[in-house]
């Protein structure tokens, strides 16, 4: 369904019961990415929860009104709160969404039940260290062109982001499939105007480190041993600011555990949330 938040259409989709707690599930990659990720990954979990998703401003098939600032995102996740109907709710978002989720529990620390963070990172400090990891991998020969464009936010035009989303993929798991890459790729929404302005507007300056000990609501931060863009030390450096933060490496994975050992992800998701709730009773 579509829906109006903060003059702008989001495609949204609710599943579970209306009366369990509410779990807002935020996707990443800003211009590429969509609800089919954490539809897949957390849509399970609505035999517990009611999982909201949603195409963020941008992305998938939302509308794109600016500005697409992590301010604005964040703003987007509480007017979803509110069309929700739910005082308090847990937070979820991997990649690009853990930054937004971050934002969100740092600007409204008391509407938060938990958090799930999932390969994320604190600040640009990741991109430094991407860099070097894409260049050292012996996985693929890199277009230097087409992986500079892409990391700098510079692509031309949708069929550039998509040729330039094809040269990174194979980095991103654990056991390079080629299918499967194409798959993804095939499967991928191209919005490049808002990669562009993530990674040339956003990304410069993005860093809640100093924020961080705002967040008073427990938090699961979840990465993969091989993640090659926003490495287990972005994940460490965010558990040790967070005061209520609890860490899980994934030893068989890169940058998607809920993917690659989604059996092991989704089992210790459940009974951390079961643990936090169950505090949040008892409080």
């Amino acid at each position: 369904m579509f829906v109006d938040i903060n003059n702008n259409k989001l495609n949204v989709e609710v599943t579970g019961p209306e009366s369990a707690p509410l779990m807002i599930v935020h996707h990443g990659a800003p211009g590429l990415g969509s609800m089919a990720e954490p539809r897949a990954s957390f849509g399970p979990f609505a035999d517990d929860y009611r999982v909201l998703v949603f195409d963020a401003r941008g992305s998938g098939q939302s509308e794109g009104n600016g500005p697409l600032t992590h301010e604005q995102w964040a703003a987007d996740v509480e007017a979803l709160r509110e069309w929700a109907g739910a005082e308090r709710f847990i937070m979820a978002g991997g990649s690009y969404g853990g930054f937004i989720s971050m934002e969100y529990a740092i600007r409204h620390p008391e509407r938060l039940l938990a958090m799930v963070l999932r390969d994320t990172s604190p600040d640009n400090s990741n991109e430094e260290l991407a860099r070097a990891n894409a260049v050292a991998s012996a996985r693929v020969e890199l277009d230097m062109g087409k992986f500079t464009r892409i990391m700098d936010g510079t692509t031309y035009d949708n069929d550039d982001l998509r040729a330039c989303w094809a040269e990174i993929l194979p980095l991103y798991d654990h056991v390079y499939d080629p299918a499967a890459v194409q798959r993804k790729v095939d499967a991928t929404p191209y919005r490049y105007e808002t990669h562009n302005w993530a990674f040339t507007k956003n990304m410069p300056v993005y860093d809640v480190t100093a924020d961080l000990p705002k967040i008073t609501c427990p938090t699961l931060i979840t990465v993969g041993r091989e993640d090659w863009i926003t490495p287990v030390a972005c994940s460490e450096k965010i558990a040790g600011l967070i005061a209520n933060a609890r860490l899980e490496i994934f030893e068989q994975s890169g940058h998607s555990p809920q993917i690659e050992e989604a059996e092991r992800f989704q089992r210790v998701v459940r009974d951390f949330l079961v643990e936090a709730l169950g505090k949040e009773g008892s409080a």
